[in-house]
């Protein structure tokens, strides 16, 4: 996309960008009366010749010509607000702590739990076919779409040509455009109702396309796998998502523990995955007391904010969680919702403060070491969360420093060193 930047401070500046638009003059002046900029309609008549341009990859996948024509009638330029979601970087300070406060909320655990009384045969006979916990699944419902008040108003086929126009998620977009179209060529939804998030999300739980095609299920047997209208198949849909990622009922996603004292801080992370007994015999315990279920679950330790905030211990069933959204935040937040829907406590730690002395470019910087000596941290967007503490820890492991895993300019410093 084409920006002029300092030629519209000139008093002649009108004319020179007409003469650049190579747009003809009768249409530079409408998109004056309609209040864009020349290089504004230029850039809608790229996006128009950009969509002509997505055809051979639609027909290559068996799409007809007139199904592509309709599915992008009336789209003749980017959604800005989908630009302005996918550009957006996370903010630093954002934290696991704040992210689940959103999310778990009094409102919402209510709504779950008067959605779990007044749905219980459906959710008896989805969990009874598909081994899946129903809380878990009325957590999914209600974070996604506030159990189906807010499933999406944007164009599908909008959202992903923006973004595979100018986005920073082209490869997402180019997957996910393919089999769009190809739920368009079911019949199941008309093109005017083909709407969602500003990634391609729909329906009640907020399936992506290739989602829907892999794992919708119809389950009202009126043959139609209905996600945006059913609330049935879109949980039942869910179910069978969480089950073929992995979900096992007879464990939890997790629990909130209490590490002892002098436990070995090395042990933190995915790269330990142990049977619950192993950790019990570590001196691992329930934050609130009691014993675990599932001895023989396979499951690591996790510390989404710190060493020095909570901290759980995590079965394979938090990573069919991270199957459907692959965020730390988002997973705990399902987990953490669905125990309180089924009746649980809040977290027993407090979380930390971590605003650490680091700058915005500091904090990437890190990350950007740490992957560079081999530690995961889930990317290079300046956010610390589980991954990233994990991946200092494992530095200092491996350099022999303390184990305190705390992201400091230090720390940096000693990164810088290759040391």
């Amino acid at each position: 996309m084409t920006v002029e930047r300092s030629e519209s401070a000139h008093p002649d500046a009108s004319r020179t960008m007409m003469a650049k638009s190579k747009l003809p003059a009768a249409a530079f002046l409408a998109a004056a009366l309609c209040g864009l900029t020349a290089s504004q309609a230029f850039a809608d008549a790229e996006f128009e010749s950009f969509i002509r341009d997505m055809w051979p990859r639609a027909k290559q996948a068996g799409i007809s010509r007139e199904l592509f024509d309709r599915a992008f009638a009336g789209v003749t330029d980017p959604d800005p607000d989908v630009l302005k979601l996918a550009n957006n970087q996370p903010e630093v300070t954002s934290t696991t702590s704040k992210y689940v406060s959103k999310a778990v909320t009094p409102v919402r655990i209510e709504t779950g739990q008067s959605m779990k009384a007044s749905e219980q045969e459906l959710l008896a006979a989805i969990e009874k076919r598909y081994k899946v916990d129903r809380n878990i699944l009325l957590a999914i419902w209600g974070m996604e779409s506030n159990f189906g008040r807010d499933k999406g108003q944007m164009r599908v086929m909008r959202s992903l040509a923006t973004l595979l126009y100018s986005g920073n998620k082209k490869d997402y977009a180019r997957e996910q455009y393919v089999a769009a179209l190809k739920i368009l060529k079911t019949g199941i939804v008309p093109v005017k109702s083909f709407t969602g998030s500003w990634a391609g999300a729909m329906g009640h739980t907020q399936f992506i396309p290739t989602s829907y095609l892999n794992f919708a299920v119809d389950w009202t047997g009126d043959g139609r796998k209905d996600i945006w209208n059913s609330k049935e198949d879109a949980l039942a849909s869910t179910a069978n998502y969480l089950a073929k990622s992995g979900w096992k009922n007879d464990r939890p996603w997790g629990w909130e523990i209490k590490l002892p004292a002098k436990f070995n801080r090395s042990l933190i992370g995915r790269s330990n995955w142990r049977p619950v007994a192993d950790w019990v015999k570590l001196g691992i315990v329930p934050a609130r007391g009691g014993k675990f279920g599932a001895p023989k679950a396979d499951a690591f330790i996790m510390v989404p904010q710190g060493v020095d905030g909570p901290a759980f211990l995590v079965t394979r069933n938090f990573m069919a969680i991270m199957d459907y959204n692959q965020s730390h935040s988002y997973a705990l937040a399902v987990g953490h919702l669905a125990d309180r829907i089924r009746g649980g406590q809040p977290f027993v730690s407090t979380w930390p403060d971590v605003d650490y002395d680091l700058s915005a470019a500091q904090r990437i910087e890190m990350q950007k070491l740490l992957i560079k000596r081999g530690f995961d941290t889930g990317g290079a967007d300046g956010r610390f969360g589980a991954r990233t503490y994990e991946a200092i820890l494992g530095f200092q492991t491996k350099a022999g420093l303390r184990l305190d895993g705390t992201p400091t300019a230090a720390l940096l410093e000693r990164l810088r060193r290759g040391s």
